[in-house]
């Protein structure tokens, strides 16, 4: 069955929610096609699709082309709503993260630093996609070796998430499991782990033991403890994560 014109879209959208990005690339691409030829390159539709298929191509590790149509849609987004407009710090930043993923620090960091100085003073500190700038930030930093950086700003996304979102906010997890890799990066064994155990036990109890994210922690944590020659306690979580793994695998094998 091949999907009505107004149908496509929603195809498209259930195939990138179920990670088939092949299909759900095809089904962009005619989109994106359609809304030029209908709309114009510089509609806000199309460069909505165009981000999209950006972010298709950035999932199935074809960065290049991630970055070509990442770079139309800043340059188009800039000049039509303006530098500070939020759908331009967006596409900014999509293009910063691409950067990272190439390892063009220096590029990743020029943009970021520009959206987070812009983003602070239009939204405001407290702001989700403020937020998620500095986080950003400090992972660009984080893989520069610039510790100090990465931790002082890291700190500061941690203290404002847990007073505007709270402790169990996946972003206030994702954060601490940063800046547990911070420490880790600068030997702080203890420090990491304390954070490593909150993430571990709150993923545990919010989104259970087999989930990704649950037995990333588990892993983490157990390099952790190699790093303290604790190898009994790291080996049997371990070999605790792997069964896990196994079990899960199993189960999406037996379902195909």
């Amino acid at each position: 069955m091949i999907p009505q014109k107004e149908g496509i879209e929603e195809f498209a959208l259930a195939f990138r929610e179920a990670g088939r990005w092949k299909e759900a690339e095809e089904l962009e691409v005619q989109v994106m096609q359609t809304r030029k030829r209908e709309l114009g390159e510089e509609h806000l539709d199309t460069l909505s699709i165009m981000n999209d298929l950006a972010l298709i191509y950035w999932k199935q590790g074809r960065s290049i082309e991630a970055e070509e149509l990442q770079v139309q849609v800043m340059k188009t987004t800039k000049g039509v709503l303006g530098e500070e407009h939020p759908d331009t710090l967006t596409s900014m930043n999509n293009l910063a993260s691409t950067y990272l993923e190439q390892g063009r620090y220096i590029e990743a960091e020029k943009l970021e630093v520009q959206v987070v100085e812009t983003i602070k003073e239009v939204l405001g500190e407290e702001h989700p996609d403020t937020l998620r700038s500095m986080h950003n930030l400090a992972s660009i930093y984080l893989e520069q070796g610039r510790w100090i950086e990465a931790e002082k700003l890291q700190v500061q996304v941690i203290e404002i998430i847990k007073r505007v979102l709270g402790e169990g906010h996946p972003r206030m997890l994702n954060s601490m499991n940063n800046l547990a890799l911070i420490y880790w990066n600068q030997e702080r064994w203890i420090e990491a782990e304390e954070l490593e155990v909150q993430v571990l036990e709150t993923r545990k109890r919010m989104l259970g033991e087999e989930h990704p994210d649950t037995l990333n922690s588990m892993n983490n944590m157990a390099c952790t403890l190699t790093s303290q020659s604790r190898n009994e306690e790291a080996i049997s979580l371990m070999n605790r994560c792997l069964e896990l793994q196994k079990q899960v695998l199993g189960r999406i094998i037996q379902t195909r």
